[in-house]
């Protein structure tokens, strides 16, 4: 009789509460520090840009081709500086990716803005207001707003990539055959905001 309690003893005491192993969370992932530049044209709270990149009001653009270097990694987010800065970019709505292949879309070891040097004036000027216009490659759509979240666009080869410019105003980025932006299709302030005027 001793020996069973002291054994259920010994076993309560090393028994983890089930709420201490509910509270933990997973730790952060390793991953490459990588320094190079922003992908494309992002909106910041302050310290903190979403994946959804929403054009609302309290936002600010940080630009495409701003010098970056990854910090570290979180959960569901990686830290880095940005020209100078602290910020974090969360993966808010492209879960189906893993957090390491994430990061690797924002911080790009090739500066873009070498690249946009070799764009026509008109796609250059687009990029730098954050616009796109029909015309542009994928890669130019991508420099000029951003990453269209893998949540609800799985494939970066489909012919429509879908945007939101705020919790309730979508638009649609569609592709002909060759890659090249057809049509751009929202509301009117969506269009308003992302429609570059054409030459």
């Amino acid at each position: 009789m001793f020996k069973r309690l002291a054994a259920a003893a010994l076993l309560a005491a090393t028994v983890v509460p089930v709420s201490v192993v509910h509270a933990q969370r997973p730790s952060p992932p390793p991953g490459p520090l990588t320094s190079g530049f922003l992908c494309c044209n992002m909106r910041t709270y302050g310290d903190s840009i979403s994946d959804i990149n929403y054009d609302e009001q309290g936002t600010s653009i940080v630009a495409v081709g701003t010098p970056a270097r990854i910090t570290g990694y979180d959960f569901r987010f990686f830290n880095l500086d940005l020209a100078g800065k602290p910020q974090r970019i969360k993966n808010d709505y492209s879960r189906n990716i893993t957090l390491i292949d994430f990061a690797k879309r924002y911080v790009v070891t090739e500066d873009p803005k070498q690249k946009m040097a070799a764009f026509p004036p008109a796609v250059s000027t687009a990029i730098r207001a954050g616009k796109v216009m029909p015309g542009m490659t994928r890669e130019q759509v991508l420099m000029a707003i951003g990453y269209p979240v893998a949540g609800e666009n799985p494939s970066l080869e489909a012919p429509t990539w879908r945007y939101w410019r705020d919790s309730w105003s979508e638009y649609q980025v569609n592709f002909d055959d060759k890659g090249l932006v057809k049509t751009v299709v929202g509301d009117p302030v969506a269009l308003s905001r992302v429609l570059a005027a054409t030459p």
